[in-house]
C-alpha cells in the first residue's frame, strides 16, 4: 500500500474586514501551492465560504464572537477590542481540539495570525507550537504603530489638536506629517493606542509577515529588523505570487461592460474601500467636479456608505442628473479586472494597502482622499515618495475635484506619473518572480517552517498535545 504523502498544516486567523481577510487568503493559496494543507479559523461575524477558490481549505468558526448587530453597535474599534477580549479562551479549545484531532500527515506547522487578532498568540504559546504575526498593512506604517505605542496619550492628543502642529514633519517619520500618522477615525485616541501597544507586541512569535516589497520601502523594512527582535519577511504583494477572490460583499460585473465601450486610459475609477464613510454634501462636490471634468467614471457607492441612508437614495436630484451623462455607479466592484481593464486611467481611492498595491500592479495612478488609519501614511508616500498620486486634503469642492481628474489624466503630470506608477509596477512583478526579493523571502520562510527551525525557537511548554515533528 502507498505511504501516504505527509503534508503539514497552517492554521491561518484572519480579521473579519475585507481589507484583511483578503491578502490572508492570499497568503493561504501562495502557502497551499508551497505543499501545506490550510486551516481558516474565523469568527461569526464576515465568515468567508469554501467557495470553489477555497475548496481545499478547511474553515472552523470560533463559537461564541461577535457579530454584526455587535460591530453596529461598538463600532470597529471597540468590536475589536472586545473580539480580542472574548475570544482567546474559545480559539484555545479550537485550537487544543484541532491538536487532538490531526494525524501524522497533517500536524500543524505553524499559527499565522493576522496582527489586530493578538489574542492568538496565547494558545500557540501554550501548545508549544510557532506562531506567526501577519501585518496587511506595509512596513512604514508598521513603524508608525510601534512609535504611537510608546506615545504619551495626552501630550499627543494636545499636539493632533494643534492646527500648526499638524503640518509639521513627525520626528523620526519624514516624510510623514502629524496628520498623516495613522489614528483612527472610529474611536478615541486612548483606545488606539491601547490598541497599538497591542498589535506591535509580537510575544513569542517566531515571525513576522509583512504583505510588502523591499522595491517600495527597503528603510521601513529594514528599520523593522534592526527593531523587532523576530525575522521579517516582505513576501508582497500577495495579490501577484497568489491570486486569491475573497470579496465579501457581491459585485456588480455589469460595469466591465461599461468600461468595455469607453476610450483607452479615460476613466476614473472611484471605491473608497469597505468601511469608509461619506456625507452627502461631499458626494455632492465630488459629483460636481467628475462632471466638470468631463471624464467618464466609474463609481462604487457601497450601501451603508452614506449616513443615514441605505444606498443612494437620500441623494438630492441634482446627483443623479450629475452622474448620468458620464458616470456609471455599482455598489462594489471587480476592483483587480476594472483596474487591469485598458479604459481606466486612475483611480480614486481611499488609500487602503490592498487597494494600493492593486493600483501600483496595474500601473494606474492615484487621485488619493485617505479616510482613516494606515491609509494617511500610504496617501503620503503616493504623493510624497513614489509620486504617483494626487492627494486631496480637507474639504472638498468642486473645483478642487476638476483639477484632481484633469491632473492625472490629461496634463503632463499625469503622464510622467503614469510612467513612474509603471515602473513601480515593473520592481513588483520581478520581486515576485523566481529570484526576486519577495519570492525569495516567502522561500525562506516556507524553508524555515519545512525544516522546523520555528519550532526550535518556541518556549519549552507542555508537551500534551504535541506530536513528533515531520517535514513535508
Amino acid at each position: 500500500m502507498e505511504e501516504k504523502r505527509l503534508k503539514r498544516r497552517i492554521v491561518l486567523v484572519p480579521v473579519p474586514a475585507q481589507g484583511h481577510v483578503t491578502p490572508i487568503m492570499q497568503l493561504g493559496k501562495a502557502l497551499y501551492s508551497k505543499g501545506f494543507s490550510i486551516t481558516v479559523i474565523q469568527t461569526q461575524y464576515n465568515r468567508v465560504s469554501s467557495s470553489k477558490e477555497f475548496s481545499d481549505f478547511h474553515f472552523l468558526t470560533i463559537p461564541g464572537s461577535l457579530t454584526e448587530s455587535d460591530l453596529k453597535n461598538l463600532g470597529p474599534l471597540q468590536f475589536l477590542m472586545k473580539l480580542n477580549q472574548i475570544c482567546e479562551a474559545s480559539f484555545k479549545n479550537c485550537l487544543g481540539q484541532l491538536l487532538q484531532e490531526q494525524g501524522d500527515h497533517d500536524e500543524i506547522a505553524c499559527v499565522v495570525y493576522d496582527e489586530y487578532m493578538y489574542f492568538s498568540a496565547a494558545a500557540p504559546k501554550e501548545f508549544q507550537l510557532p506562531s506567526v504575526v501577519f501585518s496587511t498593512t506595509n512596513a512604514t506604517a508598521f513603524v508608525c504603530r510601534s512609535v504611537l505605542a510608546k506615545v504619551n496619550a495626552d501630550n499627543f492628543l494636545i499636539d493632533m489638536k494643534d492646527p500648526e502642529v499638524q503640518d509639521k514633519l513627525f520626528p523620526g517619520l519624514h516624510p510623514l506629517r502629524y496628520k498623516d500618522l495613522p489614528t483612527t477615525a472610529f474611536g478615541p485616541l486612548e483606545s488606539m493606542i491601547k490598541v497599538y501597544s497591542e498589535v506591535v507586541n509580537t510575544r513569542t512569535a517566531s515571525a513576522v509577515i509583512i504583505n510588502s516589497a523591499s522595491c517600495l520601502e527597503s528603510s521601513s523594512l529594514a528599520r523593522l529588523q534592526r527593531e523587532l527582535q523576530v525575522r521579517v519577511y516582505p513576501i508582497g504583494p500577495l495579490h501577484i505570487a497568489a491570486s486569491a477572490p475573497s470579496s465579501l460583499l457581491e459585485e456588480d460585473r455589469s460595469c466591465i461592460e461599461w468600461l468595455n465601450k469607453q476610450k483607452p486610459r479615460s476613466v476614473i475609477y472611484i471605491s473608497l474601500g469597505s468601511l469608509a464613510l461619506m456625507e452627502t454634501k461631499d458626494m455632492l462636490e465630488m459629483a460636481r467636479g467628475l462632471s466638470n471634468s468631463k471624464q467618464p467614471f466609474l463609481w462604487v457607492i457601497r450601501p451603508g456608505s452614506i449616513p443615514a441612508s441605505e444606498w443612494t437614495e437620500s441623494l438630492p436630484e441634482e446627483f443623479g442628473k450629475l452622474v448620468s451623462e458620464r458616470g456609471y455607479i455599482v455598489k462594489w466592484a471587480p476592483q483587480m479586472e476594472v483596474l487591469r481593464h485598458p479604459a481606466v486611467g486612475g483611480f480614486w481611492s481611499h488609500c487602503g494597502w490592498n487597494s494600493t498595491l492593486e493600483s501600483i500592479g496595474e500601473g494606474v495612478p492615484m487621485i488619493c482622499r485617505p479616510f482613516t488609519g494606515d491609509q494617511k501614511v500610504n496617501a503620503r508616500y503616493l504623493e510624497r515618495v513614489w509620486r504617483i498620486g494626487v492627494q486631496l486634503e480637507g474639504e472638498l469642492e468642486k473645483e478642487t475635484v476638476e483639477r484632481a481628474v484633469k491632473r492625472l489624466i490629461g496634463d503632463e503630470e499625469g503622464a510622467e506619473m503614469r510612467k513612474r506608477v509603471i515602473d513601480l509596477k515593473e520592481k513588483l512583478e520581478a520581486s515576485a518572480r523566481s529570484g526576486g526579493s519577495s519570492f525569495s523571502s516567502l522561500e525562506n520562510f516556507v524553508n524555515s517552517l519545512k525544516t522546523n527551525n520555528f519550532r526550535k525557537q518556541c518556549p519549552v511548554q507542555s508537551q500534551k498535545c504535541i506530536r513528533r515533528d515531520s517535514s513535508l
